[in-house]
């Protein structure tokens, strides 16, 4: 039996939106030809797939099941459609890269430096992305490859480090610590950490909160409210401190001030990627990438 792509876009559409009417207007469909998709496809199947009730519909396990596998095979196709159409037009080869904010531009330019000057023929197009949204572009085919830190990989994607980098403490300028060019982690036991996903449901922040406490201290956390922005902005107009990967010295125009963390701790980077696609740019990015 073979698998209709465009059922499985339906069934897709419908988990999303809870509702065969919304649904349907999603999919520019008529409510009864999309109710007829989903259950030609629940007979291929041989088993129910969700659950119709007065107020919606409810995804069955083996709803489920089928709809993690389901964005995968969409995301499989999407990106061979891409690199068709791009070869059949006699196109560059092009690098879709996604990152989210706890990676920086000036670190994203190193990264691709290697890459671009041994690789002139492939042309980067960079997307900056939150977590949940890198993922989902990941997953639909829309990038060829995310670089983020801690973030767990969904189902269907292959996560690889691409090396480690070293952590520092910023503050602004005007801070009591500016005046310092050191710091070690025990010493800010009292001092209040900006970071940018909430304990618990960010794997970065995560792992920020547990080098505070193997230094011995539950931090006293607040998620900044400057989304998007280089992490090392983050601490500007507060009189808090984050970590970050940038270089010790003045940063952001003179307004943060970064503090060499010692003894050294550090942060992985990491890419993440739809391992069964073909991506010729993507392979050299990471055969030529290492931190």
């Amino acid at each position: 039996m073979r698998l209709d792509l465009n059922k499985l876009d339906h069934l897709i559409a419908v988990a999303e939106e809870g509702s065969l009417t919304r649904a349907a207007a999603r999919l520019h469909l008529s409510q009864q030809a999309l109710s007829t998709s989903i259950r030609v496809l629940e007979r291929e199947v041989g088993v129910p797939l969700l659950e119709r009730g007065s107020t919606g519909v409810t995804v069955l396990p083996a709803g489920a099941a089928l709809l993690e596998d389901a964005r995968v095979l969409n995301g499989m196709t999407r990106a061979a459609l891409h690199r068709a159409r791009q070869i059949g037009r006699g196109e560059t080869q092009t690098l879709r890269i996604g990152y989210t904010p706890a990676v920086t531009g000036d670190e994203l330019v190193t990264l691709l430096a290697p890459v671009t000057d041994t690789h002139p023929d492939i042309t980067p197009e960079i997307h900056q992305r939150y977590p949940s949204e890198l993922t989902a572009a990941l997953l639909a085919g829309d990038l060829d490859i995310g670089l983020c830190r801690g973030i767990t990989p969904a189902h269907g994607l292959t996560r690889t480090t691409l090396g480690h980098q070293r952590l520092h403490i910023a503050v602004a300028s005007d801070h009591p610590l500016a005046t310092r060019t050191s710091v070690t982690l025990p010493e800010l036991a009292h001092e209040t950490f900006m970071v940018w996903g909430t304990p618990g449901h960010s794997g970065y922040t995560d792992l920020l909160i547990d080098h505070c406490r193997n230094a011995g201290f539950e931090p006293n956390t607040e998620r900044t409210a400057r989304q998007g922005t280089p992490p090392v902005t983050a601490v500007i107009g507060t009189r808090h401190i984050a970590f970050v990967t940038t270089p010790p010295g003045p940063a952001a125009g003179g307004k943060a001030h970064v503090l060499t963390l010692e003894p050294s701790l550090h942060a992985p980077l990491h890419a993440l990627y739809l391992p069964h696609t073909t991506c010729p740019s993507r392979t050299t990015f990471l055969t030529h990438v290492r931190l």
